[in-house]
């Protein structure tokens, strides 16, 4: 039997805490197409920890 590792998805919330924003403001970068790694599954925004490292490190949330 093969145990599954993968990476979970987090929601707006979480993901505010972890960038130190407000949920307000990353609802605002995916509305105005900040290149946010997010995803919509069913209703909601889900998102990866490792996706939203990488869109720091590139530094597109530097962006205008």
């Amino acid at each position: 039997m093969s145990e599954r590792t993968e990476e979970k998805w987090v929601n707006i919330d979480e993901v505010a805490d972890y960038l130190s924003v407000k949920p307000a403001t990353v609802r605002d970068w995916i509305r105005r197409g900040k290149d946010i790694p997010a995803h919509k599954i069913g209703k909601q925004w889900k998102f990866k920890y490792s996706e939203l490292d990488a869109w720091v490190n590139s530094g597109k949330s530097a962006m205008g």
